[in-house]
């Protein structure tokens, strides 16, 4: 008895498709068929990866060929398992907008100690002083410490209603916008929570937060890469990064691997730049000497090794430390040298960014353009 494609199709019309309620063959599971005399070839696609649903498949089509068709075909059966589309997860935030927020900046650093939120602190208040609307999201979940810097460690962010939702108020000073996990913890309770918990937090501070109009969001993140860094990249659209390292070689190892975490394919966030902090000490009494005491200019050559623009550095100083320990930042301090370092390496850091926004696609309506030798942004 001879036998057509038409009869070896209509057989697999009696097999459903595993978890589809259709035949093989409404489904669109069976590729194609070729018959040659008592010998039919059957390709099929499944979605089910495990050996068990193919051992399964082929059973089913050669039980119903040869039941529908002719008991003694020679039927070969072509398996071939195709990767499921993967459905993204409705209550993950990708790449979300924050109304009115401009330019959204990411600080971070390879390792910890080496000064990555003192730098996003005294960068915000240059940013402010510059004339630009500034808010800071201190993202350290585990260590922040934005809110002491800032001197607002007993601050509570209010609530308050927008457009009939109710949002978290930043707390303000010193011209900047802060919302930090540390406004809402006791300070000598240990914050131990698993990526997905961190993930949650980070996106109600974002989120849920009534930021208003903005120049600049900077991100202080934890040192590091890890679950809050992938949050952040998946949540903001980023416009770029600052990776922060000290010249000692352990530090420089550790901020490569933070330049690499961006530049990776599924992540791409442009580096804007290296700075790098403790670059030398001066001792008060020997104003005019430089000891280098992690090294010397191991981030300026990081930055060239790996093609990255050096945003420049700033000395240790123990104003620096004792300033930000009273929340006081040095930036704020008119007229020094560690006021103008810091002023310097944002206008740096600026500069960069108005490069990378040339290269915005068409979505992105905010660009920053430089206006008679002073950062400006505009639409």
């Amino acid at each position: 008895m001879s036998f057509t494609k038409q009869d070896i199709y209509k057989a697999l019309e009696t097999i459903t498709a595993p978890g589809e309620g259709k035949s093989l063959v409404e489904n669109k599971n069976v590729t194609n068929v070729v018959t040659f005399g008592d010998e039919v070839i059957v390709d099929v696609t499944i979605s089910n990866p495990t050996l068990q649903a193919k051992k399964k498949i082929e059973t089913a089509i050669s039980d119903a060929i040869k039941a529908n068709v002719k008991e003694d075909i020679q039927v070969k059966i072509n398996v071939k398992v195709e990767k499921p589309a993967v459905k993204e997860n409705p209550n993950l935030i990708r790449g979300k907008e924050i109304p009115n927020i401009k330019n959204i900046i990411a600080i971070a650093s390879g390792k910890g100690g080496v000064g990555k939120s003192t730098i996003t602190a005294n960068t915000a208040i240059s940013l402010a002083k510059m004339g630009f609307s500034v808010g800071v999201l201190d993202a350290d979940i585990y260590g922040p410490s934005q809110h002491i810097m800032f001197d607002v460690e007993k601050e509570k962010p209010l609530s308050v209603n927008v457009d009939g939702r109710s949002k978290m108020k930043p707390v303000e000073n010193y011209g900047v916008k802060l919302l930090s996990l540390g406004f809402f913890t006791n300070p000598d309770q240990a914050v131990i929570w698993r990526g997905p918990m961190a993930s949650k937090a980070l996106n109600q501070l974002i989120f849920d937060a009534a930021w208003g109009e903005l120049d600049f969001l900077l991100i202080d993140l934890p040192p590091g890469t890890g679950d809050v860094h992938l949050s952040i990249v998946q949540a903001l659209p980023i416009n770029g990064a600052v990776v922060v390292s000290t010249p000692q070689n352990i530090a420089l190892a550790d901020a490569k691997k933070g330049v690499a975490m961006f530049q990776q394919d599924s992540i791409k966030v442009p580096v804007l730049g290296i700075i790098e902090n403790m670059a030398y000490f001066t001792p008060a009494e020997l104003p005019d000497n430089k000891y280098y005491i992690f090294g010397q200019d191991g981030a300026k050559n990081l930055a060239a090794d790996i093609n990255t623009q050096f945003l420049g550095e700033i000395p240790l100083v123990q104003s620096i430390r004792e300033a930000g320990d009273v929340g006081h930042p040095v930036a704020l301090q008119n007229g020094t040298v560690l006021e103008k370092s810091f002023n310097e390496i944002t206008k740096e850091m600026v500069a960069q960014l108005i490069k990378r926004n040339e290269n915005l696609p068409p979505t992105e309506v905010v660009r920053i353009t430089t206006m008679s030798g002073c950062s400006s942004v505009k639409k």
